[in-house]
């Protein structure tokens, strides 16, 4: 009972863009956005709060916390995205040819940013300046970049089970 209430607690301290990535249920989605209104009304959003408490017990709320987690950078899938990013990275700064390999799965990337954001990169290893914005913004970079292909993919996949109906 508790876990579904700090389940509650945690959907409700989302933004609504967050919120829409995690396919609720409308109703539920409906009763978090109201909670989320009632801010500063203690009794009202306590008691919206349980409501909110009521309605997680009708869905999955497994479910809704995993890919919450996902959402949040806690699963293990985002942890080793990360950490694939971070090595992509890396192996970028030191061989400028694994843009090549970049292009090959996201062919819309601009390579003259991401050529400047490696260069700077350097430039300020050069110099011996710690890790910078430049370096979290080629991160940055790349996971907009991963993020668009996982898009992608997804809507290729509901293409696909859509057309064999």
């Amino acid at each position: 009972m508790l876990a579904l209430q700090d389940l509650g607690e945690r959907l409700t301290a989302l933004s609504r863009e967050r919120l829409a990535r995690l396919d609720l249920p409308e109703t539920l989605l409906g009763a978090i956005l109201e909670a989320k209104r009632l801010e500063g009304k203690h009794e009202a959003r306590r008691r919206q709060m349980q409501y909110v408490g009521r309605l997680m017990r009708d869905v999955d709320a497994a479910g809704i916390a995993q890919r919450l987690a996902g959402l949040e950078g806690d699963s293990p899938q985002a942890k080793a995205r990360r950490a694939q990013l971070e090595r992509l990275r890396e192996r970028f700064l030191e061989d400028e040819r694994v843009l090549g390999e970049i292009l090959a799965w996201a062919p819309q990337a601009d390579v003259q940013h991401l050529r400047a954001l490696r260069r700077k990169v350097l430039e300020e290893r050069q110099k011996g300046e710690p890790t910078g914005e430049s370096y979290r913004a080629l991160y940055r970079e790349l996971k907009v970049l991963f993020e668009a292909r996982e898009a992608e993919g997804r809507l290729d996949s509901a293409a696909e089970e859509g057309g064999e109906e």
